[in-house]
This record gives C-alpha cells, sequence and structure tokens, in this order.
C-alpha cells in the first residue's frame, strides 16, 4: 500500500518498510508546492525533497541530484515538477522513464500545466497512480527498456544535469538523507525471537511429558513392588 510519509519523515523517525524497490520515493509538484506523493520505504527523504524543490530553476528541464548511493530524479514541465528517488545502481533511463509516464498519465487526468497552492490536493486521486507505476517499472524494467529500443523511442539522457546534491542546497546547509533498509534484520530478528520462544515452549513441554512419563512408570513399578510383597493387589499380607 502507498502511504504519505511527511509526518514521520519530516520528524526523521522511522516505521517499517513497505517493499525495497529500486524507485523508492516519487512526488508530483506544482513549484515548491507537493500534490501527491508515494514512498516504497520509510525515511527523511520527503523532507529532503521538499528542499529540493524550494532551490528548482523556474523553467522546463530534467536534472538528477546524486546523494551517496541515491538519486534524485527531476522532470520539470510547465511549472509541474515530477521527481522520483532511486537506488544509484538503478541508472537514469528508467527513472526518467518513469517521470514521463507519470508525467503523462497527469495529464491526461489533470490537463498540462495544472497550477493549484493547496498542497497535497491530489494525494487521494493521483497516488495510486504513482504507487502503480513504481511497482511496474521497478519490477519490469528490462522488459520496458527493450520495447522502447525496439520502437525507437528511449529518451537519451546523456544529456541530463547531473550534480551532487549539495549544490542546490545554500552554502553551508546539511542534510542527512535516511533511508529505512533495516527491515530484513527487524523481521529475521523478531523471526528468531519466536523460534526461541517457540523451542523453548516446545522443549518444557517436552520435559514435562518425559517427567510425567518417568512419574508413572515409577508409580507402576512402585504398585507391582509393593502388592508382590503383600501377597496381591489387594495387599492381604499389609
Amino acid at each position: 500500500d502507498c502511504w504519505t510519509v511527511s509526518g514521520k519523515a519530516e520528524a526523521n523517525s522511522f516505521g517499517r518498510a513497505i517493499d525495497q524497490m529500486p524507485i523508492i520515493y516519487s512526488l508530483v509538484a506544482v513549484g515548491s508546492t507537493p500534490l501527491a506523493e508515494c514512498s516504497a520505504s520509510s525515511g527523511n527523504f520527503a523532507a529532503v525533497a521538499k528542499r529540493i524543490l524550494a532551490k528548482l530553476p523556474d523553467k522546463d528541464d530534467r536534472m538528477s541530484y546524486v546523494y551517496d548511493r541515491h538519486i534524485f530524479h527531476i522532470q520539470v514541465d510547465e511549472g509541474v515538477v515530477f521527481l522520483c528517488m532511486a537506488d544509484e545502481s538503478f541508472g537514469r533511463k528508467v527513472p526518467f522513464q518513469f517521470l514521463g509516464d507519470v508525467k503523462s498519465r497527469f495529464v491526461t487526468q489533470f490537463g498540462a500545466g495544472y497550477k493549484s497552492s493547496t498542497p497535497m490536493a491530489l494525494q487521494d486521486s493521483f497516488k495510486s497512480t504513482l504507487q502503480r507505476q513504481m511497482e511496474y517499472y521497478s519490477k519490469n524494467a528490462d522488459e520496458y527498456d527493450k520495447m522502447k529500443k525496439v520502437k525507437g523511442e528511449l529518451d537519451e539522457v546523456r544529456n541530463v544535469m547531473v550534480e551532487n546534491i549539495e549544490r542546490v542546497l545554500e552554502r553551508g546547509e546539511k542534510i542527512d538523507l535516511l533511508v529505512d533498509k533495516t527491515e530484513n534484520l527487524d523481521q529475521q530478528s523478531v523471526r528468531f525471537k519466536k523460534q526461541s520462544t517457540a523451542l523453548k515452549h516446545a522443549m518444557w513441554w517436552r520435559n514435562t511429558k518425559l517427567m510425567m512419563l518417568l512419574g508413572g512408570v515409577f508409580a507402576v513399578l512402585l504398585f507391582i513392588i509393593i502388592s508382590s510383597a503383600c501377597g496381591g493387589i489387594t495387599f492381604p499380607r499389609c
């Protein structure tokens, strides 16, 4: 499920990751006003993205900003900003194909040059599109790339400006991009704890049954010995 990360991410707090995909986050905005967003993980990248929005040049362009092992890819058309954050290893072609696809769907649904000053005005109506296309391009990147090559429609990204994210910030301004990749460790820890508890319970129950069995055997043997010494099971000589 796609969810808004603004609240938790602004505070740099972490929750459980939904599903780690190469395209981790996407956003549509008018200028510096976010209209809709979708995240596939938890982290503070939504807050970082909003800081980038405030620094973007006021012109149509495509650009990429690198931070550590992640890249913010941005496409601006008629004042509408289409942004996604992806793993650096995912390259640049597919993320920009994703942004172009999102732009086409956005224009079809809302028209070119959409204007709004209301933050998150389209979250309910467009977040499902962002989620669906994030999942599609993350899982079918190779197939889509081949299809575009066959049709001769593959966009070149060599001329897209690539800079370090520090270049868009004020001098001395620092950011820490946090992406929660601890889900697998957390799940393994919880799974190990559950398995340990279940094993401990199983061992206790096995030991309890063994003690009950030994106690029963001892009681039977004691009864046989006493009954033999007393002349029978009715203990006539005792």
